[in-house]
């Protein structure tokens, strides 16, 4: 195997409720109602679960929300933009936890 990842399976998902169909049914029923138009449409969902894909580092999610974006009329802009952004939480969700640091050395220094 040279790649963990292999982007068949994707295609292949529908298999994660094979054990439990009823509670894989519920979750594509959440997951689908989670997508469809509401405050935000459809094309702003699709973007902002890409941005979350790649903080995740998912590549199953990273394909499949690229080929939603592509089909909402998003393009490598938008798709560059939403990424940063994440990027950019990320970063500075890393970088506060630098606090706790400052704390214990304060409360361990004499």
């Amino acid at each position: 195997m040279t790649d963990y990842y292999d982007d068949g399976d994707l295609d292949r998902f529908a298999e994660v409720g094979t054990y439990r169909p009823d509670l894989f049914r519920k979750f594509m029923e959440w997951y689908s109602a989670s997508l469809s138009e509401g405050a935000l449409s459809k094309r702003e969902k699709v973007l902002i679960g890409l941005a979350v894909a790649h903080v995740l580092q998912c590549p199953y999610c990273i394909d499949a929300y690229t080929k939603s974006c592509l089909e909402e009329g998003l393009n490598l802009d938008h798709i560059t933009e939403a990424v940063h952004v994440a990027s950019a939480v990320r970063g500075g969700a890393s970088l506060i936890h630098t606090i706790q640091a400052h704390n214990a050395v304060e409360r361990l220094s004499l």
